[in-house]
């Protein structure tokens, strides 16, 4: 699926991939108003098949996806179009991943909760910038904890049982505080 961007300037070509339909049509109508002609794929495979059909001068990608994850993508758009701006995005946030990401050829790499601006943003990003932003206000407890267990989860391929070992505490206490909300930041 194709959306056209919203001004009249020519628009840029981005490839929006994530396999969470619905984060896909919300940011790819967010991506339209900043003037990208956005191309939506749901997993590595439908990317591939968009990457040979349309060239994207820009690309957010999913990293944790079913089936190969976002990494493999960014390798595989970066042997076909080098100069392409790549914004990884995860739930899963870890430094190995976001070094992982960047070796890889990816631009910068933000954590989800992520909107428009801060991946429009993230598309200029210049690798070892010595001015880059430092974020004033640390993360919540809540959030550690949250992004915490999402790692571990994970790391244990979604398997609650396991992870709930991992962590050292009780299944029923690992599936309520999962429960208790989707994601930090979304209101859910």
């Amino acid at each position: 699926m194709i959306l056209s961007a919203a001004e009249n300037t020519s628009p840029r070509k981005l490839l929006l991939v994530d396999d969470d339909v619905t984060f896909c049509m919300v940011l790819a109508q967010a991506l339209c108003k900043r003037n990208f002609a956005v191309s939506v794929a749901n997993n590595v495979d439908e990317a591939k098949h968009v990457i040979a059909q349309i060239l994207p001068d820009y690309a957010v990608i999913d990293l944790k996806m079913p089936g190969p994850s976002g990494l493999a993508l960014v390798a595989y758009l970066k042997q076909r179009a080098p100069d392409a701006r790549i914004v990884v995005l995860t739930g899963y946030a870890s430094i190995a991943t976001a070094v992982e990401a960047v070796k890889l050829g990816a631009t910068h790499y933000l954590a989800k909760p992520a909107d428009a601006d801060e991946i429009v943003a993230a598309f200029e990003h210049r690798p070892g910038a010595g001015d880059a932003a430092i974020a004033a206000k640390p993360m919540s407890v809540e959030r550690l904890e949250w992004e915490h267990l999402q790692k571990v989860l994970a790391d244990c391929d979604g398997n609650i049982s396991a992870a709930a070992r991992t962590l050292g505490m009780y299944r029923r206490t690992l599936q309520r505080k999962l429960q208790k909300r989707t994601a930090p930041g979304r209101g859910t």
